[in-house]
Formats: C-alpha cells, structure tokens, sequence
C-alpha cells in the first residue's frame, strides 16, 4: 500500500488519486535569469522519482513544471548586462532544458508564463469579481488574504504577524495581502490588461497553468520545502477561492533542504554550484543516482566525496547492468533448476519486495537503493559465477524493473553501446591466446596475462575444458 507525507496535513496518508489509476502532479520549475544549479536538480530529480515509481505502479502520470520566464529577477538580470528580458529568459530556459536532459528528467508539460498573459488576466478578473482581489489606485491586483480564512495552515504561520511577505505597499489593505497583478513601472515589460499595463505576480502563474493543464483539482503539488511560504501557501489561497475545492491539491509534497558544508545552499551564501560547472566534473548520470537515491525529504548534504562515491556506485552499477547483458546472450534454457539457483531465486524476490516496500513508504528512494546494490552483490558474488538462463534473465529483467525508477542503465539494458562487441571479442582473443600458452606450459606469460587482465576488472576463472571470464568493476 502506498503512503505519501502530505505537507498540509503533516502527517503519512494512503495514497489515494483523484480520479483511480491516474495521477496528476504539477512542479514548481525555475525563474530562469541563471544558471541551473544542483538545488533545482535536487527537486527536479526528486520528482522524477516519484513520477517513474508511480508509473511502475501502473499509474498514468500527467507531469506538468513551469518555466517563469519573468520576474523581478529577470528584470533585474537585463537591466545589470544592458541586454533584452527575453534574451536573458532564453539563454537560462535553454541551460534549464539541458541540464533536465542530461539528468534524463523528462517532463510531459512545460508551460511558460508568457504563453499564458490571457489566462493570468482571466483568473485575476474572477477573483476579482468573487470579492477575493482589488484593484489599486496604481493599476495593481492585490489578494485579499482576509477573505481566505485558512490562510497559513500548509506552512503552519497562523498568526498575521507572520504573513508579512514583500514590502508595505501603503495602497495595499494589509501588510500581507500579495499581488496578483503589478502595474507598469518606466523601463518595465508589460501586457494590457483590465486594470491598466503591467505584468503578473509571482504566484498567480502556477494556479493558473496547473489548473490550465491538470484541471480546478488534481493529486501532488511538488516543490522545495523554501516554496511552502510564501509562493505554495499564497498559491492554495487564490485557488481555493477561485475554484471552491477543499483541498485544491490533495498531497502537497516538498523536497529537502540542500546543504553545502552545513549550510543552505543560497546566492546570498554564495555557495550555488551550477549544473554546467559540476557536469565537467562528474558524470550527469552520476549526480543523478545520488540524487535519486536519496529520500526526498531528508536534507542533503553535497560534497564531493558524496558525488564520488555515487560516481563508483554508477560504475558498479553499469558493470552490473553489461555483465548480466552479456550473460543474457550467452545462457541457454536448461531442464531442472539446482538447489543453488532455487537460492538465487528466492534472493531475487526479497530484494524485489523489499524494494517495493521501501518506495511505497513515502519514496523512501535511500531503502530501495540498498536493495538495488544487493541485487549488484548478488550477480556479482553468485550469478556471474555460476550463470544459469533463469537467473541471468531473472536478474535482467529486475534491473529493468529497477532501473524504470533510477534511469541511469538505459544505454546499457535497451540500447548496449556499440564497443561492448570488440571488447568481448579482444578478451576472448587474450583468453584464448592465454590458453595456448597454458598448454605450452608458458605459466609464466599466461600468468602474466591473467594477472593484467584482473588489473582491468577482467576476472578468469578456470574451469575442467574451459576458462571463463566476468568484469568486476574497479575500485575507484
């Protein structure tokens, strides 16, 4: 049974969607006037989890994440460089979809504000007309927290002294009331609008394109717990005042914390580390399975020996993924199954349920990545030994299963890259040399190769009529 924590209810919940069997998730994305950085890739992987686990489960997903291609920030960005808003927008949403690609995060929607001015304009007008917003002298929308009477309960900032979010606007009713619209400032972008030109607020965007493309309700919220208050919490308040539904988001689910040498992960700090940048350094599919086999809410610690030890998990993982491959075009069905391999079996099926049930505990990504490195010892410490065709593709197909979650052995399972074929060819040329050798009774020259070959990960074993050979990866 799956469990999700619901940050509105701060408590572990059966996981229920709206309408049975489908599941509709929205993501806040980035304001894109930088580069993206490991604490976007946090969330964004995060997500991606959860979204491919619950594919696995058989749901259909529908994954929608913003783009916030203006802003204040953004602004700002083209002000300081002399350069236009929408050049700076671009440059970043193209750094932006790279860095998703090369983490092989794939979104099905990705709505940007620009695209959607009209609907913004359209939302605002009915919360204006339902008594929730007014108009200000200076052409700008306000929300009237006032009218929303469970404002604060998701971020739990239940006394009004805590609402102050922005500076006080003296045209503003109360000091935590928050725009919906801003009216036109000299040098600014700006749309037309009932209300006079000007461009939307920061919060208004995600209500309207998630309920542009999820509907007026649907299942997870997703974001990093930074967004709970107050861009998630103003977000619940103009939406259930628009569309009258209690909850509006039935699970609202927010990432932890990113931390670099104990603190947050911040500009202010001055300790952001850009994708771009750690992509020279570590392999995308590397900081990918640290981040994805990590649980979502824990607060992360980046470092580099955690990339590094991802790093060899990765290789560890892929060597895995090549030899069970390998063994998988070699094996040939067999009559009855030996103690050993029934063993194997019964193995196989624990790491698979304990998977299962990690993940149905919250996404407990950390849990079902032990499971994932058992199954590694396993093809390593007894498949790989004594390959069979049921265990071989048994083990095969788990990996596939396994990897439906954490994939980072596409190129590996679907599609093996192209070199894997000489090399094979090129060791069983050295094993097979190694064995005239032997019967030359060259011990010393075919020791020799036995022991190079062990350098590189290539293990012999010797057997009655035959050598055979596994790779074992090498230690970092």
């Amino acid at each position: 049974m799956l469990q999700v924590y619901n940050t509105l209810t701060r408590s572990i919940e059966v996981f229920e969607p709206v309408t049975p069997g489908r599941v509709l998730m929205y993501v806040c994305g980035p304001t894109v006037y930088d580069f993206s950085h490991v604490g976007h890739a946090r969330t964004y992987v995060a997500f991606d989890v959860i979204k491919r686990y619950l594919r696995l489960r058989g749901y259909d997903v529908v994954h929608v994440q913003n783009i916030t291609d203006i802003d204040d920030k953004i602004i700002n960005r083209a002000r300081e460089e002399g350069r236009d808003w929408r050049e700076i927008a671009d440059e970043y949403t193209r750094d932006y979809v790279d860095s998703l690609r090369k983490l092989r995060v794939f979104v099905d929607v990705h709505p940007r504000v620009t695209e959607h001015i009209g609907e913004i304009i359209d939302f605002i007008q009915k919360l204006i007309d339902k008594g929730h917003a007014y108009v200000a002298p200076s052409g700008s929308v306000y929300f009237d927290v006032g009218t929303y009477e469970d404002y604060g309960r998701l971020s739990g900032r239940l006394d009004k002294r805590m609402w102050s979010q922005e500076e006080f606007a003296t045209e503003k009713k109360n000091p935590y009331d928050f725009a919906l619209w801003k009216a036109r400032k000299p040098g600014e972008p700006y749309w037309e609008s009932p209300w006079g030109p000007g461009r939307p607020g920061w919060h208004i965007e995600c209500s309207v394109m998630s309920s542009r493309y999820l509907g007026s309700r649907f299942d997870i919220h997703g974001g990093g717990s930074d967004l709970i208050f107050p861009h998630h919490e103003n977000e619940r308040a103009q939406s259930e005042s628009l569309f009258g539904e209690r909850p509006w988001v039935k699970y609202w689910m927010h990432t932890g914390m990113l931390q670099v040498g104990g603190e947050k992960m911040s500009k202010s700090l001055k300790n952001i580390v850009p994708l771009k940048d750690l992509f020279n350094t570590y392999d995308p599919l590397a900081v990918r399975l640290w981040l994805a086999s990590a649980h979502y809410r824990t607060v992360l610690s980046f470092s580099d020996e955690a990339l590094q030890q991802a790093q060899a998990n990765l290789q560890r993982l892929r060597g895995a993924a090549q030899l069970v491959y390998r063994l998988s075009r070699e094996a040939e069905p067999t009559g009855r199954l030996t103690d050993s391999e029934l063993m194997v079996l019964e193995e196989m099926s624990r790491i698979r349920r304990d998977f299962y049930e990690s993940m149905d505990q919250d996404f407990n990504a950390s849990a079902a990545f032990a499971s994932v490195m058992r199954l590694v010892s396993l093809i390593y410490s007894q498949i790989s030994t004594n390959p069979s065709y049921t265990t071989v593709l048994k083990a095969y197909k788990l990996l596939e299963e396994f990897n439906a979650v954490l994939g980072v052995l596409d190129d590996v399972l679907h599609e093996p890259p192209q070199q894997l074929v000489p090399v094979d060819e090129l060791i069983n040329l050295l094993v097979e040399v190694r064995s005239i050798l032997r019967g030359q009774r060259n011990w010393e020259l075919s020791d020799y190769i036995r022991a190079k070959l062990g350098e590189l990960g290539v293990v012999l074993m010797d057997e009655k009529d035959k050598t055979r050979w596994v790779l074992r990866p090498l230690r970092s």
